[in-house]
């Protein structure tokens, strides 16, 4: 399976509180829910699509527990996502105790990078990362991604966490698709290519 991360992010990289405003989840982030009013029906449409052509999603422990209290809670028929997310295989990396409370959930323990090299090895198409932005930091720097999806909202949120690190490795990006949908969210696709090269 190729393995693609799904990341909404601000023009200045936030990922934080994308969809709203939480202060027990996201406790001192007071600009959540800067994301959603962006998503116009068309974005909908594709984010739904996405998410259906996945074989199997993996996340990190915070964003696994948050996806399964919500979109777990959700019974058949409930569009594209819950759909999507309830019936296939979900897998969760975590160095902590977690709860495989959700259907068709199995945790991976010991040597992560070898256990998702053995899921990415597996026959079918996508492997699939939303949100979980530790998780793709730390998938980014064991080379383990294939793709990286990145749909841009047009705001500068100024606050919470962002999807890369002020410090952190540098990495080459090939752009192999880009879209802009009708509220002025883009899509950029790229394919991780090794080490930037630098001016002398």
């Amino acid at each position: 399976m190729k393995l693609i991360t799904n990341t909404q992010v601000s023009v200045d990289g936030v990922m934080q509180a994308n969809g709203a405003r939480d202060a027990d989840l996201d406790p001192g982030m007071e600009r959540g829910g800067w994301a959603r009013p962006h998503f116009d029906a068309e974005a909908m449409e594709y984010v739904g699509q996405a998410y259906q052509r996945a074989d199997g999603f993996l996340f990190g422990r915070r964003t696994y527990d948050f996806f399964a209290g919500y979109w777990g809670a959700m019974g058949p028929g409930s569009g594209p996502i819950a759909d999507a997310l309830n019936a296939r295989p979900k897998y969760v990396a975590s160095t902590t105790p977690t709860e495989a409370n959700w259907a068709t959930t199995t945790v991976l323990s010991g040597d992560l990078v070898a256990a998702i090299r053995e899921l990415k090895a597996k026959p079918g198409g996508e492997l699939q990362v939303h949100g979980s932005g530790r998780l793709v930091r730390w998938l980014l720097a064991n080379d383990l991604v294939d793709e990286l999806n990145l749909l841009i909202v047009p705001v500068i949120v100024g606050q919470g966490i962002r999807l890369f690190p002020a410090d952190g490795p540098d990495l080459a990006l090939d752009l192999t698709d880009s879209r802009a949908f009708p509220k002025a969210i883009t899509l950029q696709v790229y394919k991780p290519s090794g080490r930037p090269e630098y001016a002398a």
